[in-house]
């Protein structure tokens, strides 16, 4: 099994306003799509919008394209519930990913430069099969590839894991930082230079998965 995590970039022209509620709005940082399901051409999703729940609605009370919608307020954001009809080119992204030979994993993620970041997982020629079958008019890069659905620290080996809770439980990421890598290394029974080497190495995992960077 693969799991790879890619950036979908549709093209702009296509893309209505409520399919990318972040791209419309600049009171909108992002959109993470939470669940949802299409059918007879028309896609109910629940999402969460971080940015201005006022934007948010006047974008929707202006669309023809949006048939119903509820916005529930939250710190920070809201959550939202609408139905609205797909076009064309809509369709055929969905039809491109929503099949039987892979998964696609929840939540993913729309962003303001118009990109849509999301994991697909399955077997690995079927994937790689499916992203080479993408529609032209969409462009489609491969951020990451891995062997596992677990999420970031899932890609950390074992000692690796091991020396960031340890160094969590030791304070060594408080602010301000209560211990020191020598602390660390004498919890782990190791060299400074390895506990400090094993720290680095997950830190960087982690903030490129964090940054959806390749590394």
């Amino acid at each position: 099994m693969k799991s790879l995590r890619i950036a979908i970039e549709p093209d702009p022209e296509t893309v209505a306003p409520e399919s990318n509620l972040a791209v419309a709005a600049p009171a909108i940082d992002r959109q993470l799509i939470l669940g949802g399901f299409v059918h007879d051409s028309v896609e109910s999703t629940i999402s969460y919008v971080d940015g201005d729940p006022d934007a948010v609605a006047e974008i929707l009370r202006e669309s023809t394209g949006v048939e119903t919608y509820e916005i529930t307020r939250s710190t920070g954001g809201c959550y939202l519930y609408q139905q609205q009809g797909l076009t064309e080119s809509a369709l055929d992204l969905f039809e491109a990913f929503f099949r039987e030979s892979i998964v696609v994993l929840t939540p993913y993620e729309l962003r303001a430069d118009g990109s849509i970041r999301m994991t697909v997982v399955g077997d690995g020629a079927k994937v790689q099969a499916v992203i080479e079958e993408f529609p032209d008019e969409v462009t489609v890069e491969i951020v990451r590839v891995g062997d596992s659905v677990g999420g970031p620290a899932s890609e950390l080996s074992a000692r690796q894991r091991e020396a960031v809770s340890v160094a969590w439980d030791c304070g060594y990421y408080e602010v301000p930082r209560e211990t020191g890598i020598e602390r660390v290394a004498a919890e782990l029974d190791c060299a400074i230079s390895t506990a400090s080497d094993l720290i680095r190495r997950a830190e960087s995992r982690l903030v490129a998965n964090a940054l959806d960077v390749r590394r």
